[in-house]
């Protein structure tokens, strides 16, 4: 069995390649502050979206960026409520008569 073991290899993919003739993508290093004041860095790609906020790996808050940038405001529909959907399909008037209808059919009932 000690034959057949590579000494000196840890567990998982390495590639025993060299560097020469690859290029990396460039990078864009961001700096983040979070609100107990720990401050640190995160490399991106120069073609990646860039985060305005990021979580702090000492306490766990959400860390705004330390360069200013905020995040956009979007636009928040409110709700829709029940009674908005069914003001889409009836008007008013078609629900008094609606109304009228079944009260009149419940008041014809025995049980009323």
């Amino acid at each position: 069995m000690a034959d057949r073991a590579l000494r000196g290899m840890g567990l998982g993919a390495k590639s025993f390649e060299d560097e020469e003739g690859l290029e990396f993508a460039t990078r864009k290093v961001l700096g983040f502050t979070c609100p107990k004041g720990h401050h640190f860095e995160v490399t991106f790609s120069t073609e990646a979206d860039l985060p305005t906020e990021w979580e702090c790996p000492r306490c766990g808050a959400v860390a705004t960026r330390s360069d200013g940038t905020k995040a956009e405001d979007k636009q928040v529909k409110p709700p829709r409520t029940h009674w908005d959907m069914l003001l889409e399909r009836r008007s008013v008037s078609e629900l008094e008569d609606l109304l009228a209808e079944r009260l009149e059919v419940v008041r014809k009932s025995p049980h009323y």
